[in-house]
């Protein structure tokens, strides 16, 4: 059942991805956001072994530091054995400073070489942000040049519509109204005939009566 439900998950997500892709493709200003986001991803991941990086330079200043006073500590007190005439705890301390004095040698190469690999990285960080904020800029420009074309289109339609449809459709009002304005008139005429007849007969009778 674990593995049913796992497959359609799998396939549910594939058809969404299928269809966002299908979707940035027709769409370049998204699929341009799309790479932005996943830019500031990674530059984010970046910025983070920066950080890295320096906290690693630090350490190997403290070991390296460290590691040098207890080389010079030995150091003298290998002096001070050898004068005080203690052969075995001069050979120990010398022994000791050795140690301590490799382990400094080498803290100190690690850190001049993790300063050199920061001020590179660093630079191609900075390197980094400055390409991203120009593809963000120029996405700003993308954005107001495709908003200016749809604004156009949009301006271009309704005029090219302006042109022919409205004055076919004032025509087509013009010619409703007459039409109404004819049926009202006919209707009243129809109406008030009568009386009108009757009034001319009346009149006519009027004059004949008086001739």
């Amino acid at each position: 059942m674990t593995n049913v439900f796992t497959r359609m998950k799998e396939s549910i997500s594939g058809d969404l991805h299928e269809m966002m892709d299908r979707k940035e493709q027709k769409n370049p200003i998204a699929a341009l956001n799309h790479y932005l986001r996943q830019s500031e991803q990674e530059k984010e991941k970046v910025r983070k072994l920066v950080d890295r990086q320096y906290k690693l330079k630090d350490e190997f200043t403290r070991e390296y530091h460290k590691a040098q006073d207890l080389a010079d500590k030995r150091l003298k007190q290998a002096e001070i054995a050898e004068k005080a005439g203690e052969e075995q705890m001069h050979e120990f301390a010398v022994k000791e400073h050795e140690e301590y004095q490799v382990r400094a040698d080498r803290m100190k190469a690690s850190r001049e070489e993790a300063v050199e690999q920061l001020e590179l990285l660093e630079q191609k960080y900075e390197d980094m942000k400055h390409k991203l904020k120009d593809m963000h800029l120029r996405r700003m420009e993308l954005m107001g040049r495709e908003n200016i074309a749809h604004a156009n289109h949009q301006i271009n339609k309704v005029v090219e519509e302006a042109s022919d449809k409205p004055f076919s459709k004032f025509a087509e009002m013009e010619q409703y109204i007459e039409g109404l304005e004819y049926k009202v008139n006919s209707s009243f005429y129809r109406s008030t005939f009568d009386s009108k007849i009757a009034k001319l007969e009346k009149e006519m009778n009027e004059k004949g009566n008086q001739a």
